[in-house]
């Protein structure tokens, strides 16, 4: 995507050709003193066994310009919680391992439920959410950074182009979302193609240019799972605990941002990670649940903005979703064929039948309870409930890594 077009509010930053690492991890280093950056990686046990984490340990050894680093071990025990100390003791940063399913953490977590502020079920969301709030207790992480533990072809390149917009005091950013080209033989990221950029089509073609949707709509990749931000974003943002956690967090930035303050800036020039299932019959795995996840989010989004969603608009919205989406296969499609890439009509034709299911599926849930959609309490509640709390946090992380 080496072009420089500017579309729609949000300051786009691309990728021109040969990225020199050296100049911008220099400026990143001399950044340091004054912004310095605290990396999150949510991660699970699998990911110790696969290629991709190792890579990315292997580039993150030469990253100076990091103050810290914390990574998040959901779906981990006891033996599996030692195995990784052990894994990212290789890594020369200042580093914490936040045990996020240990019995520490779970003691945190019953205190939170007593509150009636529940982090939500074990996911991505309560780990970066946990995360947030420990780097919250060093006054010094000003700013905080997070990617994905599955990219194949992770670089140096991404998290330095990732921190920069926010870590430069010469600049004015408070927000940095990441996008990339998901291309190899065939195009992927089948649920930003074909669910939400026809979604927000559809949504503007019925409502009109609504400034929420405008804004969503000029995200180049609205489902990337890199992004940076200050840290007293970090504090009062909330976080949803489903598979809406990075349409989530954008519409929370929305709501809490300028949007001369948000930019998205071209990470690296190939991306790949793990490719999720279509689980089509299965409403609670694959991408129809992350379809049915992101629509109540943007769902629930409207509703704040003021939108009246009834059951006829749902209706109208289904067939509009479903001609805007058929007509963005044949771009596909076209766009494939001049680039020599292999496409399945037919596969991506079965995607979009499935999405327009969660469509309704999220529909039914959001008109039988609009508040259904969970979001973590922002920080800024918790440490108003109870003022300790981030003691008790740093405790709890302090011991499990003793």
């Amino acid at each position: 995507m080496a072009d420089f077009y500017q579309s729609g509010a949000l300051s786009t930053f691309h990728r021109f050709g040969t990225v020199n690492i050296d100049r911008i991890e220099n400026e990143l280093e001399s950044f340091k003193e004054e912004r310095p950056v605290t990396l999150v990686l949510p991660a699970i046990y699998d990911e110790l066994k696969g290629e991709a984490l190792k890579l990315i340990v292997e580039k993150l050894k030469k990253v100076e310009y990091l103050k810290q680093i914390i990574i998040t071990m959901g779906r981990t025990n006891a033996e599996q919680f030692q195995h990784a100390r052990q894994y990212f003791s290789v890594l020369p940063q200042k580093k914490t391992i936040l045990w996020a399913t240990g019995p520490r953490i779970q003691t945190l977590i019953d205190l939170l439920e007593e509150n009636e502020l529940s982090p939500g079920p074990d996911g991505k969301g309560r780990s970066a959410w946990f995360a947030f709030g420990y780097a919250l207790t060093d006054p010094k992480s000003s700013v905080i950074a997070l990617h994905d533990c599955d990219i194949l072809t992770y670089d140096r390149e991404l998290l330095a182009r990732l921190c920069y917009p926010v870590s430069s005091p010469n600049l004015s950013y408070e927000f940095n979302k990441g996008y990339y080209a998901r291309v190899s033989d065939r195009m992927h990221g089948r649920v930003t193609r074909l669910l939400v950029s026809p979604l927000l089509g559809a949504l503007i073609k019925i409502l009109g240019p609504l400034p929420y949707l405008n804004y969503m709509d000029g995200y180049r990749y609205p489902l990337a799972g890199e992004f940076c931000l200050m840290r007293d974003l970090a504090r009062v943002i909330r976080i949803p605990s489903d598979w809406g956690l990075e349409v989530g967090i954008l519409s929370e930035i929305f709501k809490t941002c300028s949007v001369n303050r948000i930019c998205q800036t071209e990470l690296c020039e190939v991306y790949d990670h793990k490719h999720q299932p279509l689980s089509p019959e299965d409403p609670e795995k694959g991408l129809l649940k992350m379809c049915i996840d992101i629509t109540k989010t943007i769902f629930r989004q409207l509703a704040a903005e003021g939108v009246q969603l009834s059951g006829g608009f749902f209706r109208t919205l289904r067939v509009t979703y479903l001609r805007t989406a058929q007509e963005a296969i044949t771009r596909y499609e076209d766009d494939a064929a001049i680039n020599g890439l292999q496409f399945d009509r037919h596969a991506e034709t079965q995607a979009i039948e499935a999405f327009t299911k969660g469509i309704q599926i999220a529909a039914d849930l959001f008109i039988e309870n609009p508040l259904s959609v969970t979001f973590i309490p922002t920080w800024t509640r918790v440490t108003s409930a109870i003022p300790d709390f981030f003691d008790k946090l740093e405790e709890a992380v302090k011991l499990d890594n003793k």
